[in-house]
């Protein structure tokens, strides 16, 4: 597989600084060199250019750095664009979620996909149901259609994905409107309820299974606050109770057997919170995983 590389060093869509290294610490962590080792073909295309919070000001508390994070947006989508017009599989680095509206953006010039939402939250909020105006917190149903029209309409088209396309795996911490608005949109979400009920591979086969029906690839994007804080410390919203080491390893390896996937982001990373750079190196562990390496 040829595997381009992309960072974005964004940390406006949320409320605690340091995610914007995330980037540079998965890096650190050895993803290239290991990719290569692996057998990829990989291009590390370096990172769009983002300016700093300290540097603007956020005029909309509902919707906060609104217009940066629309431009950071388009941008990353014309590179992920780019090099997905050309057969390479995208996988970009965070950041915080926001990213995410880009990554997708990019990919859906191309191809109608599925998405595996791997994350503590839903992500599912809007400016009017919001209690922070984070937009990391409503990236998810602008994809799926729903929220401000500047989010939902990012690169020129939109929604990005059809809602029954949609799973989120690992959830446990909503906000009331977002729940209800995941009922509305008939958006699948697997609780760590259902993976302590049902286990893992059995959540995973059924995502699998609802997501990959009528579309030309699947997008994953993974928060590393999916994983229980004990073993992925370095986050800026931990929920305890997540998925663990194997477990996450397990997901990644599903995904990878499908054949199917066409992308990848991995955010949330916050160096300034992480123990030895542990979280990084999880990441970098599980974009292997998703890329097909096996234990044997």
């Amino acid at each position: 597989m040829e595997v381009g590389i992309i960072g974005a060093p964004v940390d406006l869509g949320q409320g605690r600084r340091g995610v914007d290294m995330g980037a540079s610490a998965i890096r650190y962590a050895g993803l290239e060199q290991t990719l290569r080792a692996n057998g990829h073909a990989v291009r590390d295309l370096g990172n769009i250019v983002v300016a700093p919070a300290e540097s603007m000001e956020s005029e909309t508390p509902q919707l906060k750095y609104l217009g940066p994070i629309v431009h950071m947006a388009g941008e990353l989508a014309e590179r992920v664009g780019s090099i997905t017009k050309d057969g390479v599989f995208p996988v970009v680095l965070g950041g915080d979620h926001s990213i995410s509206l880009g990554s997708v953006a990019g990919v859906t010039r191309q191809k109608r996909v599925g998405i595996i939402w791997l994350d503590a939250h839903g992500d599912f909020n809007t400016a009017s149901t919001s209690p922070s105006g984070n937009i990391h917190g409503m990236v998810l149903s602008a994809l799926a259609g729903q929220g401000d029209n500047r989010l939902v309409n990012i690169d020129g088209h939109g929604p990005k994905v059809e809602p029954h396309n949609v799973v989120l795996v690992g959830t446990r911490s909503l906000d009331d409107g977002e729940r209800a608005l995941l009922h509305e949109c008939g958006v699948r979400a697997f609780t760590m309820h259902e993976v302590d009920r049902v286990g893992l591979p059995r959540v995973m086969e059924m995502a699998i299974d609802r997501i990959t029906s009528g579309v030309d690839g699947i997008h994953v994007s993974l928060d590393l606050d999916v994983v229980d804080p004990m073993q992925a410390p370095g986050v800026g919203t931990p929920v305890f109770g997540g998925l663990s080491y194997r477990e996450m390893h397990l997901t990644m390896e599903m995904l990878a057997e499908t054949k199917s996937l066409c992308s990848m982001d991995v955010v949330e990373v916050n160096p300034v919170l992480d123990n030895h750079n542990a979280t990084a190196r999880l990441a970098m562990e599980l974009v292997l995983s998703a890329l097909g390496k096996r234990i044997l």
